[in-house]
């Protein structure tokens, strides 16, 4: 079993950062790729980056030039650096990884995390 663990959300006024971490544990092989959505109150989750092991990342076009995903390998861990964040930017913020592990390949997601931006 895999286990996604998120950290890092919080209350911020516009213009600030918050950067969010999360560690996937657990019986894991391999990970493909990771990488963090978002959902707003009323609207559907929505992709924010992700990001290959071997360092591929994407980004939706709301947060290119203002949020930067990057992962530590030996860690297992993804973090998403955000800055110049804006009042749309609040949301939900989920972990996703998909990874190959002791139960073959796995589609997981963590629990969620917080961002609120005031203006």
């Amino acid at each position: 079993q895999v286990q996604l663990v998120e950290s890092g959300g919080g209350l911020v006024q516009a213009g600030g950062s918050l950067r969010l971490s999360c560690a996937a544990s657990g019986s894991i092989y391999s990970i493909f790729v990771m990488g963090w959505y978002r959902q707003a109150p009323g609207k559907q989750r929505e992709l924010v980056a992700d990001i290959t092991s071997g360092g591929r990342s994407n980004y939706a076009d709301s947060v290119k030039g203002r949020f930067t995903i990057s992962l530590d390998n030996a860690k297992n861990t993804v973090y998403l650096q955000m800055n110049n964040l804006k009042p749309e930017d609040t949301a939900a913020y989920y972990c996703n990884a998909q990874i190959r592990g002791g139960l073959g390949y796995g589609n997981y997601w963590g629990r969620g995390t917080q961002v609120t931006v005031s203006s």
